[in-house]
């Protein structure tokens, strides 16, 4: 496995590394970078992989950002390992400007906007609908009666909203990063090609050197 890791991390570490990678976020930038880099595959086709994470992260199906650029990246010939690195696009400090930028696209499309007030905050609405969640969960064993109502505002003015929403910005910003990846890619790979070819150069010489004091001389007739 690629990722393997040999120290097992807890439960606590995962999350925290999640909010805060060990080093700090631009070591794990450049820790992504190097991984990135070091792919199989064409320029093109790493890109397309690379697309295919970065425009997932416009997703608002969290939990599932991994499969659904799994399942893109397949349809669009893409690398799967490089759409699962591109999904790390999506973290703590940019989930933040995505959903703003996403909610308030996708309100302008449909004509509609975020109705924020007392109560009625963007916290608020995730917290009423984990709640219902949870309440008709449990009606499901009781008598109680099921409440769809914080659903279904947040389906309204979140959810639904974002999806739509995150359509554009999420093509224009996962394109940029395909136009950025695919020169970085080809110039790494042709160093990594010279350097390839400089060793073999390197290794055939000494072994001609090597060849060349080490065979007797003809015997004169």
């Amino acid at each position: 496995m690629v990722f393997k890791r040999r120290d097992k991390r807890s439960t606590m570490q995962v999350i925290a590394d999640g909010v805060y990678p060990k080093g700090g976020w631009t070591r794990a930038f450049h820790y992504m970078k190097h991984r990135l880099r070091r792919l199989p595959g064409t320029p093109e086709f790493i890109a397309r992989g690379v697309w295919a994470g970065v425009f997932t992260c416009f997703s608002p199906i969290y939990g599932m950002h991994f499969l659904i650029a799994a399942v893109i990246a397949r349809a669009i010939n893409g690398n799967l390992l490089a759409a699962l690195l591109g999904t790390f696009f999506g973290n703590p400090l940019t989930y933040l400007p995505i959903g703003v930028v996403s909610l308030k696209t996708g309100h302008f499309l449909l004509g509609t906007e975020f109705e924020e007030g007392h109560k009625q905050s963007l916290a608020a609405k995730f917290a009423n609908a984990g709640a219902d969640l949870w309440y008709n969960f449990l009606a499901l064993f009781t008598d109680a009666t099921a409440d769809w109502h914080g659903l279904s505002v947040f389906w309204d003015e979140v959810f639904f909203p974002y999806m739509v929403g995150g359509v554009l910005p999420g093509i224009a910003t996962a394109t940029v990063c395909y136009y950025l990846t695919v020169p970085v890619i080809r110039a790494y790979q042709k160093r990594r090609a010279a350097r390839t070819r400089k060793k073999i150069a390197k290794a055939k010489a000494k072994a001609e050197s090597f060849a060349a004091r080490n065979t007797p001389p003809e015997s004169e007739g």
